[in-house]
């Protein structure tokens, strides 16, 4: 394990801090929890059967405490570093009282519990804490682009404050204008690197950065002025996304969407939310959909088959429709991309099906005719091959 010495010194860094941090294999994962447990107050934390590889997982309990982890690499047993729980604010006497009675906690395990709770330490979004995890991330991956995955998106984040840059005709005060404008772009190019990256990981160090009040302020009324800068980063962002290979059809719809969600924002309170969306959402574009590194016959088979899963998407007529062979179409698909044409209209048709089926209410057989399926026994064993589960157990299972 090339990063023994890495992992031992995070490890003693997060305990230094009084987080606990505790390397496990996921089927000791119980037994290592009752080490940094709550004995028997609070329940367990939750962690996936199988994490993914390449994911920092973020999850927040309803009793208010939050944990990470994420599935380290090269290890013969599946093995996780888990940190937490910790706090994302200091809890009050009022609010434990409350969150007690919501728990279901006993009279005479409210003072234990509070007792518990004031030891937990608090961390707020920006901590350098997560800044060294993210950065262990990085280097345990050998990736500066990684999924970062919030199980529950529990905590809201708040509003960010924009300040004012002053305006004078004094030398001193213009020297203090211009090095604030410098930040201020230094800023918006690092957040616009990590857009067209997909580095959704660097979402606490861009919400740290917009606590440090960078944001200059134009408008006497700080709603339109919000607005302005969501809009000007909804702008910036679709060109990131664009330069990380992502191409119009996916960003004009996102963009569009954002627009109207910007317009309609009533209360300064939701910017800080908005603004975050805006950040994660163009990430996921680009890890979802970015194509730079695609021949242009690839781009145009992948728009063909995401713009309409219901077509007709034989290997024949996508090929014809460009005036290549199949064969070479197949050659030139499998190679950029690793997967056959398909293996990748599959699991889009599956995809866009666990998407309906989640959200909507239409019969199996309907779902099944929107994704391009008309054999619906078909579409069933596609779907339990690729998910494990039949489309039935999925809905139910979500519905759960």
């Amino acid at each position: 394990m090339f990063y023994r010495n890495e992992l031992q010194f995070l490890c003693d860094v997060l305990r230094k801090s009084r987080l606990s941090a505790i390397v496990t294999t996921l089927t000791d994962f119980d037994s290592a929890v009752e080490v940094i447990g709550t004995d028997g107050i609070l329940s367990k934390p939750l962690v996936p059967a199988m994490p993914e590889a390449q994911t920092l997982y973020h999850y927040a309990a309803a009793d208010g405490l939050s944990y990470r982890y994420l599935l380290l690499p090269e290890m013969e047993i599946p093995t996780i570093l888990f940190v937490g729980p910790y706090l994302t604010s200091a809890p009050s006497h009022e609010s434990l009282a409350a969150l007690g009675v919501s728990l279901g906690i006993s009279p005479s395990e409210q003072a234990r519990f509070e007792e518990y709770y004031t030891s937990i330490p608090v961390l707020y979004e920006g901590n350098p804490l997560f800044m060294m995890i993210t950065t262990f991330c990085e280097h345990i991956w050998r990736n500066e682009s990684f999924a970062l995955v919030d199980i529950n998106e529990m905590h809201p984040i708040s509003s960010a404050s924009i300040n004012e840059t002053l305006h004078t005709d004094r030398l001193e005060d213009s020297l203090v204008n211009i090095k604030a404008m410098d930040q201020r772009y230094a800023v918006e190019n690092e957040i616009l690197y990590a857009v067209s990256h997909g580095q959704l990981h660097k979402e606490e160090q861009f919400f740290s950065v917009l606590r440090e009040n960078v944001f200059e302020k134009r408008l006497s009324d700080p709603l339109r002025n919000a607005k302005n800068y969501c809009i000007i980063m909804n702008t910036l962002f679709r060109k990131a996304a664009e330069h990380g290979g992502v191409h119009p059809l996916y960003l004009d719809r996102v963009s569009s969407a954002f627009a109207a969600k910007i317009e309609s924002m009533h209360d300064l309170s939701e910017n800080s939310a908005l603004m975050r969306e805006l950040f994660r959402s163009y990430c996921r574009l680009v890890r979802r959909h970015s194509m730079k590194n695609y021949s242009l016959i690839v781009q145009k088979t992948i728009l063909l088959i995401d713009s309409d899963l219901s077509a007709n998407l034989s290997l024949k007529s996508l090929a014809g429709y460009q005036k290549v062979s199949p064969g070479y179409l197949s050659t030139i698909f499998k190679k950029n991309t690793g997967k056959t044409v398909s293996e990748y209209i599959q699991e889009k048709r599956i995809g866009h099906a666990a998407f309906l089926l989640a959200t909507t209410h239409q019969q199996i057989q309907t779902v099944a005719l929107h994704c391009g399926i008309v054999d619906v026994q078909y579409f069933s064993k596609i779907f339990k091959k690729l998910t494990g589960k039949t489309p039935k157990e999925y809905r139910e299972s979500v519905q759960k």
